[in-house]
């Protein structure tokens, strides 16, 4: 299995979408209503959005890529585009997502190994991450790769407010 890491560009923006929408629907959809997954998934992942986000600075993406096929990806934001004010020496892995049929395959600890080595390239000083407070296998993945729970926020789930831990490492 060759795993590489790319870069997404605007070009990308509709393989981004389509890879969000899947990613977050097999996460999150056993935990929600389909009302409250269809709005969310509508707003947060429309085309304007998306390209918004892309062009944001501090913002990137990047496709963990499978033999050339897409398999999940990550977005890190850096500066002001951090969803929540955590310094200029910070770092946030705001989204890692795994396609479901590549889960146990060591993409989600080469997509956070190029999240940390972004960092350092960046001269930041700590990673961190918000994850659901109900999702125990990313936390216990998480505290693997050498994140520790610092505090907590509330990510916005339609009407819903669920509880994120917030996760941290030092670098």
């Amino acid at each position: 299995m060759n795993i590489t890491i790319k870069k997404c560009i605007l070009d990308d923006l509709h393989l981004l979408q389509a890879l969000s929408i899947e990613t977050f629907e097999e996460t999150f959809k056993d935990q929600n209503s389909p009302e409250v997954m269809k709005d969310y998934l509508d707003k947060a992942f429309s085309v304007e959005k998306l390209e918004q986000e892309l062009m944001r600075p501090g913002s990137a993406f990047f496709f963990s890529m499978v033999n050339g096929e897409p398999a999940g990806y990550l977005k890190l934001n850096i500066n002001e585009a951090q969803s929540d004010e955590m310094g200029a020496d910070a770092l946030e892995i705001e989204r890692i997502y795994i396609s479901s049929r590549y889960h146990g395959q060591g993409l989600g600890k080469h997509l956070i190994n190029h999240a940390l080595g972004y960092a350092v390239r960046h001269n930041k000083g700590r990673v961190w991450l918000g994850v659901w407070e109900n999702n125990g296998s990313a936390i216990g993945f998480y505290e693997k790769m050498g994140f520790v729970r610092t505090g907590t926020h509330i990510f916005q789930l339609g009407d819903e407010a669920q509880t994120d831990l917030v996760m941290e490492k030092v670098m």
